[in-house]
């Protein structure tokens, strides 16, 4: 067996959890550790980039072997090249852009959820500023040549131009895309509204195909170039129409998913539990989260992403989720028999991402859910594995006492820490004020430099803690925390 490998032997006897239908189900016995695993990832995550970048070059040199450059001779003609360049990038990287957000397996299980999510964001701004160039320049251009102002030529070309009235709303839908994005602006959001307006994303590169074709000269009337975008075209349509629409509808009601049950586990928290059949064949590990659509009038346009709380096995699905004053507040009044659709499994907050033998759980609220999940299915020895559980009360701390029979099942060391901050800047309870929260930490796990630590929580606590990991001597590459990223 190669030295990367682990294999535990003699774990897993079910263990009955005291609520309905709920038995553990017995963990890994085996799990790839070392670097060389990450090395891999990495080679994949190159290998991805290298491929996205050389579709921006090739249609850079495309364009150039096409002798663009030759037909500059003035202002207008370079304001037409600059404009044709311009749009040629900006939809290249725009269905880079859609294809990032697009929930793909492979791109997820390379990057998660939430690092796609971020480059997707950053991908935004430039796609939006070289579209808009596109435009100005082409109008500016054709102002130029025919002597007019600009609102008087931009509505000469939307009567003389074909397909420019399309192109226009799709310009006009990416503006309010892109703006809906900022920071500031998503935060007035609610999740709904903001899911909504994004999925006009997709109606504004439809709105924009058209007149590429229709009159691009760089596109039109040319095999290899009209190959080109024909090939990226139906890569990207494909991956989006399968995996984001067609596969959830197809896999979801072929295991017939249903609400099976819903049990109250704290005051403001329920697990909600999906059967069906044969659910192994979702395919979803501990750490996971899925987007539950629940196919009702109220909800089924509502779709949320929430972490499996329980391990995969063969009897149910199971979602724990806290009321946080949205679609979470109706979760306890929905009925058994529901149907819904899954979309997933998302995320890579599993343990392929694991590297050292030793491992840290910190989970706080209703972060604990994955936590959890994995504590039940991670391939550990008794000792291997420590589990810190940060709540307001133990009163009131969702699954905890389910997180306790797994560690005492399982010989894993369980720290719950409840009431309130020693001070703002710490994620721990008061003790003593004068000991950071970085050595009460090797305190509580002296190998915490040498383990893999898995972070769930609310995501500004979630910061604080990577940064007293790190003050704690623990590598950037052994910390994983993922966010329900939009």
């Amino acid at each position: 067996m190669p030295p990367e490998f682990r294999l535990i032997q003699g774990q897993g006897q079910p263990v009955a959890a005291g609520k309905p239908s709920l038995v553990l189900v017995p963990p890994a016995t085996r799990v790839r550790l070392g670097a060389r695993k990450m090395l891999r990832i990495k080679q994949g995550q190159d290998f991805v980039e290298i491929l996205a970048w050389s579709t921006v070059i090739a249609v850079i040199a495309m364009f150039l072997i096409d002798g663009a450059l030759a037909r500059v001779v003035d202002v207008p003609s370079f304001l037409g090249v600059f404009s044709r360049l311009t749009a040629l990038v900006a939809t290249d990287l725009l269905l880079i852009h859609m294809l990032l957000i697009a929930r793909v397996p492979w791109i997820d299980k390379l990057y998660g959820h939430d690092k796609a999510t971020v480059a997707h964001k950053k991908l935004g701004k430039p796609v939006l500023y070289l579209a808009a160039a596109h435009f100005l320049a082409s109008t500016i251009g054709f102002a130029m040549t025919d002597g007019k102002n600009l609102v008087d030529e931009y509505f000469n070309m939307l009567k003389t131009l074909p397909d420019m009235l399309t192109a226009s709303i799709g310009l006009g839908l990416m503006i309010i895309v892109t703006i809906t994005s900022i920071n500031a602006a998503r935060k007035r959001l609610s999740y709904e509204v903001w899911y909504w307006i994004h999925f006009t994303a997709y109606a504004a590169v439809l709105a924009a195909i058209p007149h590429q074709f229709s009159f691009g000269s760089d596109i039109a009337g040319k095999p290899v170039q009209t190959g080109f975008w024909l090939v990226l075209y139906i890569f990207v349509a494909g991956n989006i129409v399968w995996y984001r629409f067609l596969q959830p509808i197809v896999t979801s009601f072929a295991r017939g998913l249903r609400i099976d049950n819903i049990v109250v586990e704290a005051s403001d928290t329920v697990s909600v539990y999906v059967g069906g059949k044969k659910l192994e064949k979702l395919h979803y590990k501990a750490g996971q989260f899925f987007m539950l659509r629940v196919l009702t009038k109220e909800h089924w346009s509502k779709p949320h992403p929430f972490s499996v709380s329980a391990a995969p096995n063969s009897r149910f699905v199971r979602f724990t989720i806290g009321n946080r004053g949205d679609f979470t507040s109706k979760m306890p009044f929905l009925n058994k028999g529901d149907r819904v659709i899954l979309e997933g499994p998302y995320g890579v907050f599993t343990e392929d991402r694991r590297s050292r033998e030793k491992v840290v759980l910190i989970a706080a609220g209703i972060g604990v859910p994955p936590i959890r999940a994995l504590a039940e299915s991670m391939a550990a020895r008794p000792g291997e594995v420590t589990i810190i559980y940060r709540a307001r009360n133990n009163d009131d701390a969702a699954l905890l006492a389910e997180v306790q029979e797994i560690s005492r099942r399982r010989g894993f060391a369980l720290h719950v820490l409840s009431g309130p901050r020693s001070h703002p800047q710490s994620w721990l309870p008061a003790s003593d004020a004068n000991v950071p929260d970085h050595v009460r930490l090797t305190q509580i796990a002296p190998w915490i430099s040498e383990s893999d630590v898995f972070i769930c929580g609310p995501g500004a606590w979630a910061k604080t803690v990577e940064k007293s990991l790190m003050r704690a001597g623990t590598p950037e590459a052994q910390i994983h925390s993922e966010e329900f990223a939009w």
